[in-house]
């Protein structure tokens, strides 16, 4: 990959970092500033555990991606961006425009996956 191709990729992942870190701070923020409501009611009480459950999930997810965004990152320093870590192979730019943090080329997340249903089915 050429170099203003590897110079995109890190600004889209860079920018990518940086809103997912504000993201993540916003939250922090949001959820140490919120007090904690005490809630009489029952259901009052157990809608407020579930919306916070599924945030907390979500922002798990958020952290995940920032490690794989920070990988990413890594791998441009490294000069091994964009090469799918199972064949060697050269990722399409396609691809990596469609999730710049994969490490796999289509025809081995192809393979992947379809090895997981097989052995789900089992």
């Amino acid at each position: 990959m050429d170099r203003e191709k590897l110079e995109y990729f890190r600004m889209l992942l860079s920018n990518k970092l940086e809103e997912l870190l504000n993201e993540a701070g916003k939250a922090v923020s949001g959820m140490s500033e919120s007090k904690e409501d005490n809630y009489p009611d029952p259901t009052d009480r157990a809608s407020h555990e579930t919306d916070r459950n599924f945030l907390l999930r979500v922002k798990d997810r958020e952290r995940k991606l920032i490690a794989k965004v920070k990988e990413a990152l890594k791998r441009i320093d490294e000069g091994t961006y964009g090469i799918c870590e199972v064949c060697g192979e050269d990722i399409s730019e396609k691809r990596l425009e469609a999730r710049p943090v994969t490490t796999y080329c289509i025809e081995c997340k192809k393979e992947e996956e379809e090895n997981e249903r097989q052995m789900g089915s089992v």
